[in-house]
């Protein structure tokens, strides 16, 4: 089953597109880091729903999590794997590029870091491509995806995350802007060089630091 915003996707993406050429919401005074919003965000209590025009619902008995490329040990984690896993709580805010901020999110997850020493990285390993159910995609360093407080998340607010907001899983990586928090995470591919994903190959930063203003471009 499939639902799609009323703008369609592709009215969507182009809109995104264009904020990226006109450098929308950057602010040309940073804030100071001690500061807990960062610059050019505004603080919402909601949290809205943003995909590209498709919402997968996998049943749990066909959902697969891939690990590979540049690792030891290639990972395939079926649901009924992925809840017997080490879990963690976690608090963090999550910051949208398109210009909110949502403090104090609890989640419950797989920590990245133990699903990384499954697979063990090989020492030429330096990215992540990160891929999700609805054909999304996304490109990490791979110190940013293995961050402290970087889960896969199965829970939000002490419940099972909902379809709408990627679950059964998703990547949350706090420390950057949220389009780099893959929805419907399916594959995660370790390699040696960077690669562009759905945002970055139009006009969306490599890495998406919301304190330094990485919304746009390479720098």
């Amino acid at each position: 089953m499939i639902s799609a915003p009323r703008d369609g996707p592709a009215t969507r993406i182009a809109a995104k597109e264009t904020w990226a050429k006109a450098g929308r919401l950057i602010d040309a005074a940073p804030a100071p880091v001690s500061r807990r919003l960062p610059p050019g965000q505004t603080l919402r209590r909601d949290w809205p729903v943003l995909d590209l025009g498709t919402q997968p619902n996998p049943g749990l008995s066909d959902w697969r999590l891939v690990v590979g490329g540049m690792v030891a040990r290639p990972v395939q984690w079926r649901w009924a794997d992925v809840l017997r896993q080490t879990s963690a709580d976690s608090t963090s805010d999550i910051h949208c590029v398109a210009g909110w901020s949502r403090f104090d999110n609890e989640w419950r997850g797989v920590p990245v870091r133990w699903l990384l020493a499954q697979g063990r990285p090989k020492p030429a390993a330096r990215f992540a491509l990160i891929k999700g159910l609805d054909g999304y995609g996304t490109c990490l360093a791979l110190g940013d995806l293995a961050a402290e407080g970087a889960l896969l998340a199965t829970h939000w607010q002490d419940e099972p995350l909902s379809r709408s907001h990627g679950g059964p899983l998703r990547l949350v990586v706090p420390h950057l802007y949220f389009w780099k928090s893959a929805k419907w995470l399916r594959q995660i591919w370790l390699t040696d060089r960077y690669a562009h994903g759905t945002w970055e190959s139009r006009g969306y930063h490599h890495r998406g630091d919301p304190w330094q203003q990485q919304r746009y471009g390479r720098s």
